[in-house]
């Protein structure tokens, strides 16, 4: 799965009082505009553990329902960020916002939840390509929850993102299945939960985001699949583990590349999952993406490209404006 929405929140500084009697200009760095290697690295790291992840959730989907896989994705990737504790000690564990954490772990995990069920029971390209509409619903999130304003622009490219999506979803199709409904689901909600960590991010560090995230999802977790459970054979305990451990690592190497470059200028190596994801369908399951799955997805692919441009571009304006510093007089 995609990995959830790629967005981080930026921070707008006043240059230095001007002693001088014209207004004080923001000198703030421009945005650099080449994408340094280690971020995309990281990124292309990122988007590659994610899509194996999904090869192993198909994979362990053969014995265990995918509430228990989401259950054991979040516990044995809770025990692969541990050693967060160790680098920070107990202070990472500290926040004053521990409520909002809870509700968003807890829309987390209605997320994935949706998104391993729409990993089982869809051809895994489909279910990855729909997993790419999130940004049509973070923008509108934004409007509703931010107040941020979108201009036509943006409006125009969402349009044409769910055009694609109904490309892929095909519902008039004989063959329609209704879990590509869930999986607009699980892409809805992760609008959400990318929406919330604009507010997180705000004042908690990426590594305190990750570890409490987490663990708070392993007790969310439970429940439903205490709902389904069925222990796990001998042979299906690899493939769990491995979709922990590629979950974390893949989180973990997403929010270390946004912290070293805009997630716009990231955005078209996180869509390498669907590259991934569609040559190990093939090689190991026989999994064909179809012209209609691959017609859509580069809509939705080209429109969600357009709203991170376009958001960058927003940004980097709002960045060039002069700032006049407290106390001197606007000219």
């Amino acid at each position: 799965m995609s990995a959830p929405g790629k967005y981080r929140a930026t921070v707008y500084h006043a240059g230095p009082r001007n002693p001088s009697p014209t207004p004080a200009v923001n000198t703030a760095p421009s945005v650099p505009s080449a994408l340094p290697t280690r971020a995309a690295l990281l990124m292309a790291a990122s988007a590659t553990l994610f899509g194996v992840m999904a090869i192993a959730i198909r994979y362990a989907s053969r014995q265990q329902h995918p509430f228990e896989i989401g259950f054991f994705r979040c516990f044995f990737g809770a025990l692969f960020a541990l050693p967060l504790l160790r680098v920070h000690g107990l202070e990472i564990l500290r926040t004053r916002r521990l409520g909002f954490y809870l509700v968003r772990c807890g829309v987390g995990i209605v997320s994935m939840m949706c998104g391993f069920w729409a990993l089982v029971h869809l051809p895994l390209a489909q279910a990855v390509a729909l997993s790419y509409s999130t940004p049509l619903f973070i923008t509108i999130g934004a409007v509703l929850v931010l107040g941020e304003v979108v201009r036509m622009r943006r409006w125009s490219a969402v349009i044409a993102g769910f055009i694609g999506v109904l490309v892929i979803v095909r519902p008039t199709a004989t063959d329609f299945s209704s879990a590509t409904l869930v999986a607009l689901l699980a892409a809805a909600i992760s609008g959400m939960v990318t929406i919330s960590i604009k507010y997180l991010s705000r004042t908690d560090p990426p590594d305190r985001i990750v570890l409490l995230t987490t663990l708070l999802w392993v007790p969310l977790s439970l429940p439903p699949a205490l709902a389904v459970w069925k222990w796990p054979t001998l042979e299906v305990w690899p493939w769990l583990v491995l979709s922990g451990a590629l979950g974390t690592g893949g989180h973990y190497c997403w929010t270390r590349a946004l912290k070293m470059a805009e997630a716009s200028a990231l955005a078209p190596l996180s869509y390498l999952q669907f590259i991934v994801v569609g040559f190990l369908a093939w090689a190991l399951f026989g999994e064909l993406i179809d012209g209609y799955t691959l017609f859509g997805a580069a809509i939705v692919i080209s429109a969600s490209l357009y709203i991170a441009r376009r958001e960058a571009q927003v940004a980097r304006q709002q960045l060039a404006e002069p700032v006049v510093a407290k106390g001197e007089p606007q000219v």
